[in-house]
């Protein structure tokens, strides 16, 4: 008996260790991650390449740093932002946010919201104040000064003979060129602890004196956009050197609100001085061919030495090495279809873009910590694109750095609720760093922004399973809820809750003061709601009878002709063209969230053949290509999830970096990066009650999927 027992032991250890094997250290993670390494061959804005931490990041041309900017400014700009930095300009005419306030009649009630108004001129130029401020600052420019034989300094088209590569796995970028034939050598790392960068270079233009490292500050613009290459107006903002040693020097830096520093070391002989106002340069010693700096920009001057290359090399390889060593990873090699690579490639370049851009401890704008788009500030509808993959990809605190900023924030959105005569909590959309809701023309009248905070707590619950993420959360969870629940109007004649009028949904294309009952927003609050309601009894509280009701009665999903309407309110959802514009969000009913009550999947499939079919897709955001692909997965259609994920729709183009490029307006857009990995996780993993191996790839044999580390999905 004894033999018997220590036999199956055995046997179940074995299997045990088989499937760990099996699950857990099937892929070669480096060679998997390395084989993506990104090769710049030419001068290109499009092909700029970023180092950083989620809180600070720093972008580099062709030369490994920011040599070019004007050159560069039109692509992806050569930005240097932090989380921290911020500035905004003086409130001389001392506006007031409740001049940007527009009433708009909510069931017998008039109802303010913050919007972007025209007219009169005091209200539009409150509105415009309070869109510009505050204002995401670009911290500074750190590049070359390279000079010529002829004494002048050297421009793009000067450089020849480049080859520049970034290796995610220690997040290094290795730049090589030549000026009139003179070889240079750069490496440029970015601390993962620390807003610093590092690079070591080595060149014999050192040892001739026409090598030297430029500092230069730009002002903001003030405008929507800031890629960082603004040189006028020098009277607006103070640069100062305010200490040089023999191995480094700090500059203090005042513009608009803020006051910052730079401060830096290096390793060898060199000088910091100021060539002009806002112009520094660090010129090394002639006695080597070899020089290495560093360059550390915080709120308060340090009192810390600031580390060396060789110590920020070290911390960036070490913790990158870390990253791709945790959570999930996905392998297509040996897969016969073509699109196999491009995919993988995307994939890879998107972790390492949203590492590096999104994982702060705020949510993210748009464009990342590259340059300002919406003056820098985040919107709470996008920061579910940015950060749900995290969870899904077995790196859930990534994503909790910034949900806990909820909490710092929440006193404003009860004010919001408050002003607008509802419970709870309204979440802004158009904000900054401290809550502030931003006017906009349309951002104001969003809703479906509001269940995100529910689904970061339910997946950070999904990744502990333990009650200190119930009581942690809790609070805000039920204040969203009570949010959803008094926003929901019962209109007695039809006998359910309506949403709207008063509201625009996810797809932008509906008037604010006709719209009512979008159907992926309807689907959205009743699982909100749902999914409140399952916090209270984890928690061993009563149902909520209020949010019961709203569920029970909450209106129908809007059906027309065998489809789902995007709103009820537009029965000419698909014959109007400017209806089949913009995000197809009626298809978020059944791909970002999960089976409701309200939904029948056999009109959802007719609905999601119609939109594949009749939707104008060079209309589009990057970010739908993944939410239909989740939405194909869900209905069984893995082919249409590729089709949809590799559409070749220029706003679905993934750049050599790996940027998801929409237009000249955005030339990069983290959202589409971050819906893909979240895509990915569920047509990998799946969803709850899934039951089939990879559901989002297709059964022909053209394609091999191996991964490991995923979440389900909802």
């Amino acid at each position: 008996m004894c033999r018997i027992k220590n036999q199956f032991k055995c046997l179940m250890l074995f299997v045990m260790l088989f499937i760990c094997s099996t699950v857990f250290a099937q892929i070669d993670r480096e060679a998997l991650v390395t084989r993506h390494t990104v090769i710049v061959k030419k001068i290109d804005s499009l092909s700029s390449l970023s180092v950083g931490n989620g809180r600070f990041a720093f972008t580099v041309d062709a030369t490994g740093l920011q040599s070019f900017p004007d050159r560069y400014a039109k692509g992806v700009p050569l930005g240097t932002q932090s989380q921290w930095g911020w500035g905004s300009y003086k409130n001389e005419s001392k506006f007031n946010i409740t001049e940007a306030y527009k009433y708009y009649d909510q069931y017998g009630r008039k109802v303010p919201y913050t919007v972007q108004l025209n007219t009169p001129l005091r209200a539009k130029e409150a509105t415009n104040y309070f869109r510009q401020n505050v204002h995401r600052l670009q911290l500074g420019n750190i590049g070359f000064d390279l000079i010529k034989k002829n004494g002048q300094l050297a421009k793009a088209n000067d450089i020849k003979n480049i080859n520049q590569s970034l290796n995610p796995w220690t997040g290094e970028i290795k730049s090589s060129f030549t000026l009139e034939g003179i070889p240079v050598e750069v490496t440029t790392v970015g601390h993962q602890d620390l807003d610093l960068i590092s690079a070591s270079i080595s060149s014999p233009l050192i040892a001739a004196g026409r090598l030297k490292i430029r500092v230069r500050y730009p002002v903001a613009t003030g405008e929507w956009a800031d890629v960082g290459n603004n040189w006028s107006n020098s009277s607006k903002h103070h640069s100062q050197l305010v200490a040089q040693s023999a191995d480094g020097g700090v500059i203090k830096r005042q513009i608009d609100s803020a006051v910052y520093y730079t401060s830096f070391s290096w390793k060898g002989k060199a000088h910091l001085t100021e060539k002009q106002v806002h112009y520094f340069t660090i010129t090394p010693n002639k006695a080597s061919r070899q020089f290495s700096f560093s360059c550390l920009f915080s709120q308060q001057r340090s009192t810390q030495a600031v580390p060396s290359f060789a110590l920020s090399q070290q911390n960036s390889q070490e913790q990158w090495k870390a990253f791709w060593m945790s959570g999930a990873a996905v392998d297509f090699s040996g897969s016969t279809d073509k699109r196999a690579f491009e995919l993988e490639r995307r994939i890879i370049l998107s972790e390492y873009l949203t590492k590096v851009q999104c994982s702060g401890d705020f949510p993210p704008q748009e464009t990342g910590l590259t340059y300002n788009s919406w003056f820098g500030k985040p919107h709470l509808e996008m920061h579910w694109w940015h950060g749900v993959h995290f969870a899904l990809w077995g790196r859930p605190e990534l994503l909790n750095r910034s949900t806990d900023w909820y909490f710092k924030v929440a006193d404003k959105a009860k004010k919001i609720a408050q002003i607008q005569g509802f419970d709870g909590l309204r979440w802004q959309k158009m904000t900054d760093n401290k809550g502030n809701e931003s006017p906009s023309s349309i951002g104001a009248m969003l809703i479906w922004q509001q269940p995100h905070f529910i689904t970061f707590a339910e997946l950070e619950y999904r990744a502990q399973t333990d009650e200190k993420v119930l009581q942690k959360y809790k609070d805000l969870v039920f204040k969203t809820a009570d949010f959803m629940a008094s926003f929901a109007h019962f209109d007695a004649a039809k006998g359910c809750y309506v949403l709207g009028p008063g509201l625009i949904p996810a797809q932008e294309r509906f008037k604010a003061e006709t719209t009512f009952n979008p159907t992926y927003e309807l689907a959205y609050w009743e699982w909100g709601l749902k999914t409140a309601q399952e916090w209270r009894l984890r928690l061993g509280l009563p149902r909520n009878p209020k949010w019961d009701e709203v569920v029970t009665k909450l209106s129908p999903l809007p059906v027309q002709n065998g489809v789902y309407l995007a709103t009820e309110s537009a029965p000419d959802s698909y014959t109007n063209p400017e209806y089949k514009t913009d995000h197809p969000s009626v298809l978020g009913a059944f791909g970002m969230l999960p089976e409701t009550k309200l939904l029948d999947k056999a009109t959802m499939r007719k609905t999601f053949d119609l939109v594949w079919k009749d939707w104008s897709w060079n209309d589009t955001w990057g970010w739908d290509f993944p939410m239909t692909a989740m939405t194909a997965t869900r209905l069984g259609m893995p082919d249409k999830a590729i089709d949809a994920l590799l559409m070749p729709v220029q706003t679905n183009t993934y750049l050599i970096n790996g940027h998801n490029y929409q237009d000249d307006r955005l030339r990069i857009y983290l959202p589409g990066n971050g819906g893909l990995l979240t895509a990915v996780a569920l047509m990998c993993a799946g969803w709850d009650g899934n039951n089939t191996t990879n559901p989002g790839f297709p059964k022909d044999g053209t394609w091999k999927v191996q991964w490991e580390g995923f979440k389900k999905m909802m």
